[in-house]
């Protein structure tokens, strides 16, 4: 009878571990692949998740390379965004032509994702020309101050036009923004940032015009570079408007309010070349 007892015992523990065993690789396998299927839902969230990061403090922009794997390009790469755009090192290129900008009105969601306003789009109908490649627009968002400097200066905040290629390549546009006028064009998405995170977009009211949201000159500056928030990711074609566009004083401190500091600093150029498209 005891030596029954600790048969079924011993029984019991293999079949516990072993559980355990299963529980920890299906977890793996659901986020490696990001399969729906029926597993073990007991396993924490947050193992399966990218490290949280913020603009301070231990989780700020220095220390992203070291939260998480995946963020390893944060401090290892070498073509990093955003930069300093110095206007006495550009190199003049005749052979990559001016960005197309193909923009309307368009309906979108907006939400607050706790790095910053992002205003999503509802279709597809939205996107840029670079070099005979189309790029339709996704989302746009906001940082302050902005995050590209211009001979050294920093503008008041920064606004980015995230674009995908149809195999799968990142392009973004790149608008810097100082005080001055009120600017219209962003009524209706200044009316409606949520000042605190939100788990869910919420729609916007009525159309908002793409195209009035970019200064009349679209001479740009354009370089290889980066996603300027993890995982850093790069390959990402850069064009920065040379031209800013205005918003009120009220304007910018509206969003402060929200998001006093969003900006990740300027990162080494190494080896690349910004090229001035004329």
């Amino acid at each position: 009878m005891r030596n029954r007892l600790q048969i079924a015992c011993m029984s019991v523990l293999v079949l516990v571990f072993m559980a355990g065993c299963g529980q920890q690789s299906g977890q793996t396998l659901e986020a490696d692949t990001g399969s729906n299927s029926p597993g073990p839902q007991t396993a924490s969230a947050s193992q399966a998740s990218p490290a949280h990061w913020t603009y301070e403090d231990d989780a700020g922009p220095e220390h992203w390379g070291e939260l998480d794997e995946d963020y390893l390009a944060c401090k290892n790469g070498t073509e990093q965004s955003p930069i300093d755009i110095n206007h006495s090192q550009l190199t003049a290129s005749n052979s990559l032509k001016p960005v197309e900008v193909h923009y309307g009105k368009t309906e979108a969601n907006i939400q607050n994702n706790g790095h910053t306003i992002q205003v999503t789009l509802k279709d597809n109908k939205n996107y840029i020309m670079l070099d005979g490649t189309k790029f339709t627009l996704a989302q746009f968002h906001f940082h302050h101050p902005s995050e590209h400097q211009i001979d050294g200066q920093k503008a008041d905040m920064e606004l980015h036009f995230v674009h995908k290629s149809e195999d799968g390549k990142t392009a973004v546009l790149g608008v810097l923004i100082k005080n001055g006028s009120e600017n219209k064009a962003f009524g209706n998405v200044w009316s409606s940032m949520p000042a605190k995170e939100t788990e869910e977009a919420v729609e916007l009211e009525g159309t908002i015009d793409l195209a009035s949201m970019l200064p009349a000159n679209l001479h740009s500056i354009r370089y290889s570079g980066s996603l300027t928030t993890p995982p850093c990711t790069e390959g990402v074609s850069w064009t920065v408007l040379d031209n800013p566009i205005e918003m009120s004083q009220a304007q910018i401190d509206q969003f402060a309010v929200i998001f006093s500091d969003n900006h990740r600093p300027v990162q080494p150029l190494g080896e690349r070349k910004v090229m001035n498209i004329k």
